[in-house]
């Protein structure tokens, strides 16, 4: 991984967009995201037991960010 791809916390490293996979960093990962109107999994890497979510959905991350919280 280069520099721009040191901030990925992204564990599934099967995935093709993932950044140990190419040469375009968090780039096509980003982009999936905005198109499906998900959250990349990185950022459900800061809440603790974010495993265990349902989905990607900005639905499910504002539950987990609100369950964190309380």
């Amino acid at each position: 991984m280069d520099t721009f791809n040191k901030i990925c916390t992204c564990q599934n490293l099967s995935c093709p967009l993932h950044p140990s996979k190419h040469d375009k960093g968090c780039t096509p990962c980003i982009a999936k995201n905005l198109k499906l109107k998900e959250i990349p999994s990185c950022f459900f890497n800061l809440i603790p037991n974010a495993e265990k979510r349902e989905g990607d959905t900005f639905q499910c991350f504002a539950k987990a960010v609100t369950e964190k919280a309380q």
